[in-house]
């Protein structure tokens, strides 16, 4: 008996929330550490952030939508758990990034989003609004996206997949495949198109983790100046000096110990030598 698209439908978008699930707990880690420090220092706030704007917009059009039951699950729980990790991030942030995150919440979350509503509620109505809301929803996914472009840089440039785990990207990677289908099955390019470069990006970050897992991270030699010409003559001579005591003290017996009679004679010649130059 063939599945329906509407069983198909309903597969794909509970996988998609249990993955998405997991992807959203994945900072966890990352927030227990700043738990045991007691300190956020050397963290940024803008993932998440980020985060809390894309799952808004998501249940804003959802809403419009009317049948996309599993972007309002998932994204409902975005909200949440991204608030709670901004409000720890604060919590623990020195006042410089305190104002910073601020500033941040308040220009996309407040401002951003709230010109964004503004605009689809006044200019736009009915099918029009959800078309341009869900091109907004599209083109802000491939900003999302296109973030761990700047990760695969600099791997390729440390060869070193530390930044880069190989379950995280696999979980996107699953993750981009399942809210793909729902998508299409829907008939929703807005939705399955920007997966499509989440698809694409998680195969690359896999094949760059496969090929520098192994790979030993080479240590940047810092370069040291050159050294001026009168730094270059002195370390010679330091050479030179350096040279002759070694030879004389692995070679005693090549050293000559001249003849008394000879420097008694070389003396007075000298004496000589400097009395006719008086005269």
């Amino acid at each position: 008996m063939p599945i329906s698209s509407q069983a198909l439908v309903f597969v794909f978008g509970l996988l998609g929330n249990v993955i998405s699930f997991m992807v959203f707990l994945a900072p966890l880690p990352t927030f227990y550490k700043i738990y045991k420090k007691k300190s956020a220092e050397g963290y940024q706030s803008l993932p998440y952030v980020v985060a809390l704007v894309s799952a808004m917009l998501w249940i804003y059009y959802a809403l419009l939508k009317t049948n996309a039951t599993f972007l309002i699950t998932i994204n409902s729980f975005g909200c949440l758990i991204e608030t709670l990790y901004i409000f720890l991030f604060i919590f623990y942030a020195p006042t410089k990034l305190r104002f910073q995150t601020a500033r941040l919440l308040v220009l996309l979350n407040v401002l951003g989003f709230g010109v964004m509503l503004a605009l689809t509620l006044v200019l736009a109505k009915g099918e029009r609004r959800l078309k341009v809301l869900g091109w907004i929803c599209l083109v802000f996914n491939l900003t999302v996206f296109a973030a761990p472009l700047f990760i695969m840089g600099k791997v390729i440039k440390t060869k070193s997949v530390e930044y880069m785990p190989f379950a995280l990207s696999f979980f996107l990677t699953l993750n981009a495949v399942m809210w793909f289908f729902y998508g299409l099955l829907l008939k929703d390019y807005y939705i399955a198109l920007p997966n499509v470069v989440g698809f694409v990006f998680g195969i690359i970050q896999m094949i760059l983790f496969m090929i520098f897992k192994n790979a030993k991270k080479s240590i940047p030699i810092k370069e040291e100046p050159k050294p001026q010409l009168h730094q270059l003559s002195e370390q010679i001579m330091d050479v030179v000096k350096l040279g002759t005591m070694v030879c004389t003290e692995l070679s005693p017996v090549a050293v000559l110990q001249p003849n008394m009679e000879v420097v008694v004679e070389a003396v007075i010649d000298n004496i000589q030598n400097k009395q006719q130059l008086i005269k």
